[in-house]
């Protein structure tokens, strides 16, 4: 599984002119699935997005983490984060989990996030197109992945 993840001012998913997602402060998650990702992986990045000190505290220092700014979440499947540029230039999209895999392993995550924050979080459609619009904050980008664990 693998994340980018945006500290933003204020972040929405819109479809088809419809507005399905807006937050104020807080992280936006894009998030890329693979077949090998499970359970463990769900909740180890789970705890690990509450848990990052990229907010500042009274002090200017990042030091705080969104649950403690008690921020939003919005988290965006992106199965283009998997993709392998490796040969051509045609990304490969083989590694990112097929959707009958992909969306029980999104769905549960959003869940696990709910829970670790302890309140809902909002998200984009599965599958679908999707504009995603923010306005990063610092600007402060992190990528996770789970099989590299740093």
């Amino acid at each position: 599984m693998k994340a980018v993840i945006q500290r933003v001012k204020h972040s929405a998913v819109t479809i088809e002119g419809d507005i399905v997602a807006s937050i104020n402060e807080g992280l936006l998650v894009l998030l890329g699935i693979v077949n090998e990702d499970t359970a463990e992986d769900i909740q180890w990045l789970s705890r690990k997005i509450t848990r990052l000190r990229i907010f500042r505290d009274e002090n200017g220092i990042m030091n705080k983490s969104l649950k403690d700014t008690k921020g939003d979440a919005i988290v965006v499947s992106q199965f283009t984060l998997q993709a392998s540029t490796k040969k051509g230039n045609r990304p490969s999209y083989i590694k990112a989990a097929k959707p009958d895999l992909a969306i029980p392993i999104y769905e549960q995550f959003v869940k696990q996030l709910e829970q670790d924050l302890g309140r809902s979080v909002q998200t984009g459609i599965f599958g679908a197109d999707m504009k995603v619009e923010l306005l990063n904050d610092g600007p402060v980008t992190l990528i996770i992945d789970t099989k590299q664990k740093e």
